[in-house]
């Protein structure tokens, strides 16, 4: 009987982790992750995984499991879900930061809470939690039992010897499965060309207890509303530091009552306050924890950043500290936000300059304790860009993995009669844009904006008698990014203009008339100018 993993996302970027695994047929989801927009996607908001391959498929998807709580593994559910609702299987933290999720695009998921250790029979897959540590509770690695053997997927995790929730990776399970013979080991690489070992959560701790303390006003702490170890850890050293605080973000207020709803988040009683009671208190006896670690434009640290802010106005004894670093892509925001906060005089901590981040992603080190420990027969890196996935490989090739495969977004691999291959692009594997209330492949609209900000906008405006070919007024000739010495080039495109629609036959047709403005206005801005603007003929028929 045949196995297949397909690829949808998170094989060449950070993000958008999604893949599938088909039995006989029939298919489950692992993972449903997002991208968050790079540098030059403009005017993207969020990028998903092409579902094209399932959305054919759709009787076939028996269920969705999931790792772990991040947006980069649950992102994308809601917008698969209003297609296709199939159950969701997942730890319970998990499960329920994918409802908060889902439930604001108005769908009602059914949502399958499952403890670690606990055997699921899903049709024909049968599948297992392991707990793993990461950067969030309740995060797991998934053992599947195939006709082709065990299929084990890590998940995001890391070997942090002293996790926040004294919940470390269960190498001894990893073990136990091991021992039975792991026929394939899909490992997550985002941190695989990082040599040496990751530092525990707990440092991180360490150095927070020491900012607050020595801090004379107010703090604000800015991290992703999902990494609850980090949130906990803020709030552990501002408590100790007898400071009331308040949460700021929709996601933090959301994510933190869910976490202290199932016990994986300790507030001591009385140190929550609401925002408004905590800006009437002396800033010294205070702390704030927002969102914003990414500097998007509209969170509250970078509102605060720039002063628009309608609750919290920074003052220079405040002290910032952005417990994060930079998404591939948001680096240019972030650093943008932590100008602005040097420039309001307040003191800031981040990743670069102190100790306040640490990944949850397991360095070379512990990927080859992990491979020593499981002993698979073939390794498949995921989770990270090209490069990472590369290093991952290597250190495969260096345990002595006798098979080692590099896949990208779109590959197939094919497990059958003991062997493992892999098909190329066999399923679609771009990027799905979702841009305003539009979701879909816009490769073309990206494209078109990338052009605008190249090369500018170029307006004609005409009015003309169609009968007799008669120019009554124009063309009116209006430049936008094109150079900032048009002025200088504007009589000659336009003399270009008349001489040519002069050539056109009578009575004129509107769309060949169109089309030559267009290509007439774009030689003569390439040839004076060098650029190719968009040019948009207005015509008015008089």
């Amino acid at each position: 009987m045949t196995v297949k993993i397909g690829f949808l996302g998170g094989l060449g970027e950070v993000g958008r982790n999604c893949a599938t695994i088909d039995i006989d047929g029939e298919m489950a989801m692992i993972d449903c992750g997002l991208m968050f927009p790079e540098e030059d996607m403009l005017g993207v908001d969020l990028v998903l995984p092409d579902f094209a391959s399932v959305l054919s498929r759709k009787d076939d998807l028996n269920c969705i499991i999931l790792t772990h709580g991040h947006e980069d593994h649950i992102g994308s559910l809601a917008f698969l879900l209003k297609d296709i609702n199939v159950p969701i299987y997942g730890t319970p933290l998990t499960v329920e930061f994918a409802r908060a999720r889902i439930e604001e695009y108005g769908i009602t998921p059914d949502l399958r809470s499952v403890d670690h250790y606990e055997w699921v029979d899903h049709g024909p897959f049968r599948f297992t939690f392991i707990p793993v540590s990461h950067s969030i509770p309740d995060a797991a690695g998934i053992a599947f039992e195939t006709p082709e053997g065990i299929v084990l997927h890590t998940g995001d995790f890391k070997l942090d010897p002293t996790p926040i929730d004294g919940v470390p990776t269960d190498l001894r399970s990893f073990g136990a499965i091991g021992k039975r013979g792991v026929r394939l080991l899909l490992a997550d690489s985002t941190n695989a060309e990082r040599p040496g070992y990751v530092p525990s959560e707990v440092t991180v701790g360490e150095r927070l207890d020491e900012i607050v303390s020595h801090a004379d006003g107010r703090v604000i702490l800015a991290c992703f509303a999902s990494h609850v170890h980090r949130v906990q850890q803020a709030i552990d050293a501002v408590v100790r530091d007898g400071r009331k605080f308040a949460f700021i973000g929709r996601s933090m207020l959301r994510n933190s009552e869910i976490a202290s709803n199932l016990g994986v988040l300790d507030i001591p009683n009385g140190f929550l306050v609401d925002l408004d009671v905590l800006v009437g208190m002396p800033d010294a006896d205070t702390a704030i924890i927002s969102t914003g670690s990414q500097g998007e434009p509209f969170a509250a640290l970078s509102l605060m950043a720039a002063g628009e802010h309608r609750s919290v106005s920074l003052s220079e004894h405040d002290t910032v500290i952005i417990s994060a670093t930079p998404i591939p892509g948001n680096e240019t925001r972030v650093s943008r936000v932590i100008n602005n906060l040097y420039r309001a005089g307040v003191t800031v901590f981040h990743g670069r300059n102190t100790h306040v981040h640490v990944s949850g992603h397991a360095a070379a080190e512990e990927l080859k304790t992990f491979y020593n420990t499981v002993r698979p027969e073939a390794l498949i890196p995921v989770h990270g860009e090209f490069r990472h996935l590369v290093a991952n490989a290597e250190i495969g090739k260096a345990m002595r993995i006798p098979q080692v495969e590099i896949c990208e977004d779109g590959d197939v691999a094919i497990l059958e009669d003991g062997r493992l291959s892999v098909d190329r692009r066999a399923i679609p594997g771009g990027y799905v844009y979702v841009d305003g209330a539009d979701v879909g492949e816009a490769e073309t609209i990206i494209r078109d904006r990338r052009h605008l900000a190249d090369d500018g906008v170029l307006i004609v405006t005409l009015g003309i008698n169609f009968s007799s070919g008669e120019i009554l007024f124009g063309p009116d000739v209006d430049s936008h990014g094109v150079t900032k010495d048009f002025d200088d080039m504007r009589e000659v495109v336009t003399e270009r203009l008349k001489a040519s629609i002069a050539t056109l036959d009578v009575p004129i047709d509107p769309d060949i008339l169109r089309r030559r403005i267009r290509n007439t206005a774009t030689r003569a801005i390439k040839k004076i100018a060098g650029r190719r603007p968009v040019v948009i003929p207005v015509v008015i028929e008089v």
